[in-house]
């Protein structure tokens, strides 16, 4: 009798032990597929910009007179500073570390940049004043119209070192 029970029961067995390993498989053919696209997601260049929409991209800050000498503002939506040095003239300075990325803050008690990652300090111009930052912080182009100031964040412009024709001016009345 447990002859006939063992061979009653074989197939029913061997189907489910088939149908587990069939969901078994399945299971990991998906995984793997969400594991491969995860990995050409990673590995595929972003776009930039993302429109080619010119007023998506250009920040209009305001006008001239609302920015004093010596002063940073931040724009958040930008990802920059809009920086007045002495003399009257403005810089659009990237809010992000050259040295690996970190989000920097402006303190004003020390009137300058601090990275909170690694402490590497800026200046009001973006030179570096404390490494293990390779380079001064990047630049966006500054534009302005009828007295209106406008940051072109399009693009990063990438600097070796502060000179000044990358201070913008306002032009005089």
């Amino acid at each position: 009798m447990t002859e006939n029970h063992r061979s009653m029961n074989e197939p029913l067995d061997s189907s489910r032990r088939s149908f587990l390993t069939k969901l078994w498989l399945l299971l990991g053919g998906v995984a793997l597929a969400g594991y491969s696209s995860a990995v050409v997601a990673f590995l595929r260049p972003r776009k930039t910009g993302g429109t080619s929409d010119d007023s998506a991209r250009i920040i209009e800050a305001g006008p001239v007179e609302r920015f004093h000498p010596d002063s940073v503002t931040a724009f958040i939506r930008g990802r920059f500073y809009l920086c007045r040095l002495d003399d009257g003239g403005f810089l659009a300075i990237s809010s992000k570390c050259t040295h690996l990325g970190c989000s920097i803050p402006w303190v004003e008690d020390e009137r300058r940049f601090v990275c909170p990652c690694h402490a590497s300090t800026f200046g009001i111009s973006g030179t570096v004043l404390n490494s293990p930052a390779p380079r001064p912080l990047d630049l966006y182009p500054v534009i302005i119209q009828n007295n209106i100031v406008r940051v072109d964040t399009g693009k990063a412009i990438r600097r070796g070192r502060f000179e000044a024709s990358q201070v913008v001016y306002p032009r005089k009345i």
